[in-house]
């Protein structure tokens, strides 16, 4: 039997000590150990790499017993399986020390042109659409209008006559690669195939297991494929995860190959920079031999892991998700009248639900063949799908993508893969080199969007761009048959598998509105009192590291099991991490001596016994009856200094503080938290049936916002936070900003030391109400600095830091300051002009685009600075927006705006043109333009900016040819 042991142990955090100090001890708080009898712990990243490999698995304790020698690299092994998260050696502690506040100031790249006309004139001749400012609007974003909805960057949208001049800012610099490679760097997607069936004698037995066996204890992995009560319903789907045990050997292959990574870049710089090498350098890179002189090219074709990669936390390899059906005959020649068998396949993408209409298909084969080779059939013809085309997304992009339902975005990209692919098709050499984002790319040339009449009427070529870039479409050619696949290609952490918020959210939020029943109260749960919203108590224990219970009486362990990983999503919002890893979607009695041994562990049950034992867990969701219940034997919580120090700091919200237990809470006080009107909103969109999507972003804003509300609070009470790092504006004080290239305007001046521009964090309306929600959140907030997914957050900021642009400057908190507070025209200026002044370069843009979600009003906000009173805000606020509408993604936000601030954008982009205009000629350097002069003075039918005055019906607002296109015509209704 495979055992578990977990230690935890805390240290109390000494009066006065710094938020740094306090943060380091906490994360080394926690420790989890775990031993083996049987199991060898020579362990290897994937088969074929080790004599042994050790994995635990989600819901059972497995052990091993002997592994055979390593001969080759391509002898077959056994792994060995145990259901719970593998020893780690060292506690999860912060490692290395805080990187420098200090941005690193990139290489000057010379400013962005102007705004290309095609872009310009498609989006004013696009259809008037409101901005949402103040999120009252319940229909998802248009993708755009005529041909562009059907492929934006195929349909020429800004006409045949437009002059279209190229911004490499409008493109990623990075060499754009595949997510699933194919050829030498290719990986399996499926890595075993199992079947177990059930045996009247022996009970649960393992028949086969493809390549190679895995599991020493064949009876405990069975176990797991056979729920309990399976033979009463016809099918069923379960699934849990496996852990994969890191050897010594391959964490040091793994640094050398980040240090060797280091290196080439450092080599890169120092060239570009035109600095000279030291000696140890020069001889590696003349010991590099051929490969020396392709360090560059090695830069850009490298997987840049500090570029593109998200942090993984720090909490191990990566998961292995098993997805199971189960299958029940009724065969009356068969002693139980049944033959009940169950089929897995086991990967490492955590979309495992891709595979379940070929689970259906193979497993039904399986009952009339049941021999081995139907297994590799299936294994083969999974592991053959190409995935190949679907274009790897850096973090900020994958944020834009799932937070827009324009099914448009990053459509570029796609095509841009399918080029490649026809060039290295062709032997062209394009796909041989590194992308230049100085120059154009190739049209694209016989490429058709999927779904439309073209393609459907078979002119389409081999390859084709997904009608919805939400998710990549391809086939899986099984028995001859092509099964369609739709993988998604923008995948947050802790999102396994296909569940839904919303009927986790209903199942529970019914019931509590029909017959609300009052919370005991409990300092980490009732954050709202006795009445909080069952769902925030969800919330609640997961993000404080409670023992949390789904229970399914006479339900498919299915059902149950898509509740767990809900769950988990619900909690991570894609944000934070530490759920999925200890999350068990099945289990039942026979392991529970086990799963008590993992502290914060969130499970799925069948058996109704679980209720009975409230010592097993904190909280109990009951799925057939809706309710939530807290256990009575559920552990106080503490009073920690933090609670203390904020409560001597702040004497006026001292009795705030205990709103979570008190009874009668009043009516001034019951929403300290605005959770409340939280879930509110949240029940509005799902009755106005917004869809997935919207719910899923709404959540990962809520919890954005709690790290954010967590972070000030460890501000407030001591004095810095480890959540926040880099922010506060500090350093862009200078009169040159590290992003101000040399073109920058000198009228552009540096924020004063009380800038608005300068801050960070959170942004309240005023200090009272900052302190309110503060007291509000003070328990749930130090419940969470315990728990496992505050210190993987902490790792993730650090490891987030050195690869987000703009360092030091908190974008976020500038965008909100527009949003919620009235500021000054002083204090609105400084905000306008430091977009204007930092936002250039792509990934800039993509993180500015990403604090103005589309839901939130866009670009609205930003939009507000072609109304100030300042003319130079307007001018750079003008700038800005040109640069934004030819980005990408920004094109989209662009379309987005009212038609009223795209045509105050038009007025201002003249009145610029023509006074440049008008100095050129004073000057001599340009001949006077009667008809244009004419126009711009206010002829017939026309105001003093173009804008009319005086004339019926359609009025034409001739345009100044430099930078639009030329025939532009913008035009408005004017009522008689």
């Amino acid at each position: 039997m495979h055992t578990t042991t977990i230690s935890t142990s805390s240290k109390k955090r000494p009066a006065g000590e710094s938020a740094a100090m306090a943060m380091a001890q906490t994360a080394a708080a926690t420790s989890y150990t775990s031993s083996s009898r049987n199991n060898n712990t020579t362990t290897g990243r994937r088969h074929g790499h080790s004599a042994n490999d050790s994995v635990s698995g989600s819901t059972s304790s497995i052990s091993t017993s002997g592994g055979s020698p390593l001969a080759t690299v391509k002898t077959p092994r056994r792994t060995s399986l145990s259901s719970f998260p593998p020893r780690t050696d060292a506690s999860p502690s912060l490692s290395g020390r805080r990187p420098s506040l200090s941005p690193q100031p990139p290489l000057p790249s010379p400013q962005p042109p102007a705004l290309p006309g095609g872009v310009f004139a498609a989006a004013m001749a696009s259809t008037d659409r409101t901005s949402n400012q103040s999120n009252k609007s319940t229909k998802a974003p248009s993708t755009g209008t005529g041909a562009s909805s059907q492929h934006s960057s195929l349909s020429g949208a800004g006409g045949a006559n437009t002059t279209r001049s190229y911004n490499p800012d409008a493109r990623p610099r990075r060499k754009l690669r595949s997510q699933y490679p194919r050829g030498a760097a290719a990986e399996n997607h499926v890595e075993y195939i199992l079947v177990a069936s059930f045996d009247i004698d022996k009970g649960p037995i393992m028949e086969h297991q493809y390549p190679i066996a895995i599991t020493g204890d064949e009876h405990m992995l069975a176990e797991l494929m056979l729920p309990d009560q399976t033979h009463l319903r016809n099918q069923d789907w379960t699934m849990f995860f496996l852990h994969k045990d890191i050897t010594q050997e391959e964490e040091e292959q793994e640094q050398l190959a980040k240090e060797e990574r280091r290196q080439r870049r450092r080599r890169k710089r120092a060239r570009m920079a035109g600095l000279s090498l030291d000696d140890d350098a020069k001889g590696e890179e003349s010991g590099a031999g051929e490969n020396a002189d392709d360090d560059e090219d090695d830069e850009d074709w490298d997987d840049d892991m500090s570029t593109d990669s998200e942090p993984e936390g720090g909490e191990g390899a990566p998961l292995i998700y098993v997805l199971n059906l189960v299958n029940t005959k009724q065969d009356k020649t068969k002693r139980r009248g049944a033959v009940v068998k169950s089929m897995a396949i086991c990967t490492r993408h955590p979309f495992l639900h891709i595979y379940k209409p070929l689970l259906l298909l193979a497993l039904e084969e399986y009952f009339k063949s049941p021999v081995v080779e139907t297994l590799a059939l299936l294994y083969d013809a999974v592991n053959a799908m190409d995935l190949s085309l679907m274009p790897r997304l850096s973090l900020l992009e994958r944020h834009l993508l799932q937070a827009s339902d324009n099914k448009d975005l990053f459509v570029e990209k796609f095509e841009q893969m399918i080029q490649m692919r026809i060039a290295e098709e062709n032997g062209d050499g394009i796909s041989d080199q590194p992308f230049d984002a100085s120059r154009s790319p190739p049209k694209p040339a016989g490429i058709l969007r999927a779904g439309t009449k073209a393609h459907f009427e078979g002119q389409a070529a081999a390859y084709s761009v997904p009608r919805d870039t939400h998710e990549f479409e391809s086939k899986v050619f099984y028995k001859g048959i092509p099964i369609p696949i739709k993988v998604p290609v923008a995948v947050m952490p802790e999102t396994v598998g296909d569940f839904s918020l919303i009927k986790l959210i209903q199942n529970f939020s019914d019931t509590h509105a029909k017959s609300p029943q009052p919370f005991p109260l409990h300092a980490h749960l009732t954050t709202n009192g006795p009445n909080t919203h069952p769902i925030i108590v969800l919330v609640n224990a997961l993000l404080t590291q409670k023992r949390v219970i789904f229970l399914g009486h006479n339900m498919p362990s299915g059902d149950v099991a898509e509740a767990v990983l809900a769950a988990c999503a619900l909690a991570s919002g894609g944000v934070l991490r530490g759920f999925t890893r200890h999350a068990f979607p099945y289990t039942d009695l026979t392991k529970i001596d086990d799963l008590l041994l993992v502290p914060g562990f969130i499970a799925g049950v069948t058996n109704p016994t679980f209720e009975l034992h409230p010592e097993w867990w904190d909280i109990l969701c009951d799925l057939p009856s809706g309710r939530i219940k807290i256990s009575s034997r559920i552990e106080e919580a503490p009073i920690t200094e933090g609670l203390v120090f904020f409560k001597q700091q702040h004497p006026a919200c001292a009795n705030l503080v205990n709103t979570a237990t008190t009874a009668n809470v009043s009516s001034a006080n019951s929403d300290l938290t605005g959770d409340n009107a939280f879930m509110a909103d949240i029940l509005k969109s799902v009755a106005a049936r917004l869809g997935e999507r919207v719910i899923r972003a709404k959540w990962r804003d809520w919890v954005v916002k709690f790290t954010r509300i967590a972070s000030a609070f460890e501000e407030s009470v001591y004095g810095a936070s480890v959540l926040n790092m880099g922010g506060g504006g500090n350093d862009f004080d200078s009169p040159i900003s590290p992003t101000t290239t040399a073109t920058t305007p000198t009228t552009m001046s540096p924020p004063t030391a009380v800038s608005a521009a300068n801050g960070h964090g959170y942004v309240w309306a005023d200090d009272n109400a900052k302190q309110r929600e503060l007291a509000g959140n003070a328990s749930r907030v130090e419940g969470w600095r315990n728990s496992r997914s505050y210190l993987s957050f902490i790792k993730d900021v650090a490891q987030l830091y050195t690869i987000r642009p703009l360092k030091g400057l908190d974008l976020h908190h500038m965008h909100d300051r527009l949003r919620t507070q009235r500021l000054t025209p002083a204090q609105s200026r400084d905000i306008f002009m430091m977009f204007a002044r930092t936002v250039h370069s792509y990934d800039e843009i993509c993180l500015l685009l990403s604090v103005a979600p589309e839901a939130h009003g866009g670009l609205f906000y930003v939009a507000l600075g072609l109304f100030h009173k300042d003319r130079d805000v307007r001018t750079k606020t003008t700038e800005l927006l040109e640069r934004l509408a030819d980005h990408e993604a920004g094109q989209h936000w662009w379309r987005g705006l009212s038609r009223f601030e795209k045509l105050a954008f038009a007025r201002i982009r003249r009145e610029v043109e023509a006074e440049m205009r008008s100095k050129l000629e004073r000057e001599g350097f340009l001949q006077p333009a009667p008809v244009l002069t004419a126009a711009l003075a206010g002829g017939a039918g026309t105001g003093p900016s173009g804008g009319g005055g005086g004339g019926r019906g359609d009025r034409a607002i001739t345009p100044i040819t430099g930078g639009l296109p030329q025939g532009a015509v913008f035009s408005e209704k004017r009522a008689s």
